[in-house]
């Protein structure tokens, strides 16, 4: 008897839920991500002077200042690239030692960006594919190669992934937070 009382318990709480309807249903559309356009000279234009309202346009290259540092972002949309670049300094004189130092940081400090060498200096470099480039990737390479500038002969960081209770991450994420609320409406 006990058994069968469960039983009907068990039934008319079935029943129960099975005719309980939602009181709305789900958009479907909040489950479906923002399309993002393919990064274009424009668009990425417009972010550009978001960022900088006094950036200018050489040829292909864009010329803008970061937290006071000059930048310059060469794009190519035949080639489908485009590389955002900072100057640290002359490539004269960089020993074994600093040169395995930098390769490191490419490795495990410098995240997206990288120290490169090229033109008889050392550089920050940002390099990717210009279509599928997203906004935040843009803000966020941009913000990495100024920081790899930054703390070239210190921390030599992108400042993407800082890990422990330093102040390195703060500084970073603020400088990120400051470009993208920049480039917001874009």
């Amino acid at each position: 008897m006990r058994l069968f009382l469960i039983f009907v318990m068990i039934c008319h709480a079935s029943l129960a839920w099975a005719q309980h309807e939602p009181e709305t249903e789900p958009d479907p559309e909040q489950f479906v991500a923002p399309v993002e356009p393919d990064m274009t000279v424009r668009r990425m234009a417009e972010i550009i002077v978001a960022i900088d309202p006094d950036a200018r346009l050489r040829g292909n290259t864009f010329e803008l200042t970061i937290d006071d540092i000059p930048m310059a972002v060469v794009f190519d949309p035949v080639s489908d690239r485009m590389r955002a670049m900072v100057p640290i300094r002359s490539a004269a004189g960089l020993d074994a030692d600093e040169m395995m130092r930098l390769m490191q940081a490419n490795f495990d400090t410098a995240i997206d960006a990288r120290y490169a060498v090229a033109q008889n200096g050392l550089w920050a470099v940002f390099i990717h594919p210009l279509s599928s480039l997203k906004k935040d990737q843009l803000l966020s390479g941009m913000v990495q190669t100024v920081n790899l500038a930054k703390t070239y002969g210190s921390l030599y960081s992108g400042g993407a992934n800082v890990y422990g209770d330093g102040d390195s991450n703060e500084i970073y994420r603020n400088l990120l937070d400051e470009l993208l609320e920049k480039g917001q409406d874009i």
